[in-house]
């Protein structure tokens, strides 16, 4: 299974690396207050920039990452996901950098996750000091006690943790987490094939003092306007906005769809 090949990649490279000297900067970004849907207000869209993936295969490069990570700002994305992983989705923490710089001479406050296969407390430490708010954290990875470990470190590190889950099991280990975002992915990691009715089901028995974010398998406005009915708060919206040479029109419609 291609999970399984993509953990054993991670162990390998986890070894490899050093902590860095800083962990933190005195930017905060309250992700988790910025993604909160209040009554009458719309789902917020998280947009993504990876270069490749397995499911996937190679995405549109015409952008460099500043340009697409701009445009997704423009657009009005509520927070950009940077793929860290090398070997099977071309990213690195470098473009988390890149991003956060990127934004922050632009003046625009969009928080970036740190989206890898985090399975120790240096991805975290790592993560940070390139200027990640937030980090995911994979369930179907971990063990339940490094869930609850894993989520209590990154808020010390100042980073917001986005404990994703795939099914009621999972969601049971994340709430026992004090990790305020809960993101349910579409997808199944092992087969790399889309649910979306047992992702809608997961999304809706997330508790309300937790923040729903739907992960994966958006591709059309209908798409939208049909979670922006339901529990989910936030959604991230990856693959299809990646094929795309320029972003800018189809996040405009999605955005507004949002706002439906």
């Amino acid at each position: 299974m291609i999970l399984d090949k993509i953990v054993s990649s991670k162990r390998a490279e986890i070894a490899a690396l050093k902590a860095p000297s800083a962990t933190a900067s005195g930017r905060h970004i309250d992700v988790a207050g910025l993604l909160k849907r209040r009554s009458g207000e719309p789902l917020r869209i998280l947009t993504e920039f990876k270069r490749k993936s397995p499911s996937a295969g190679e995405l549109s490069r015409t952008l460099s990452l500043a340009e697409r990570v701009t445009a997704y700002a423009k657009a009005g994305a509520s927070l950009v996901s940077v793929l860290c992983d090398g070997p099977f989705f071309g990213g690195s923490y470098d473009d988390v950098a890149e991003a956060r710089a990127v934004l922050d001479r632009a003046g625009r406050p969009v928080p970036i996750l740190a989206k890898e296969f985090i399975l120790d407390e240096v991805q975290l430490q790592i993560a940070r000091s390139k200027g990640a708010d937030a980090a995911l954290l994979i369930v179907r990875i971990l063990q339940p006690g490094e869930v609850v470990s894993l989520a209590k470190a990154a808020r010390e590190y100042g980073l917001e943790p986005l404990v994703e889950v795939a099914n009621e099991e999972e969601l049971a280990i994340a709430l026992r987490t004090d990790a305020r975002l809960i993101g349910v992915n579409a997808r199944d990691l092992d087969t790399l094939r889309m649910d979306p009715e047992r992702a809608a089901k997961i999304v809706a028995s997330i508790p309300d003092d937790r923040v729903a974010v739907h992960l994966s398998g958006l591709k059309t406005e209908d798409d939208v306007r049909a979670l922006s009915k339901g529990r989910a708060e936030a959604a991230l919206v990856g693959e299809i906005l990646m094929r795309q040479d320029d972003p800018t029109d189809l996040l405009t419609r999605f955005v507004a769809a949002a706002r439906e």
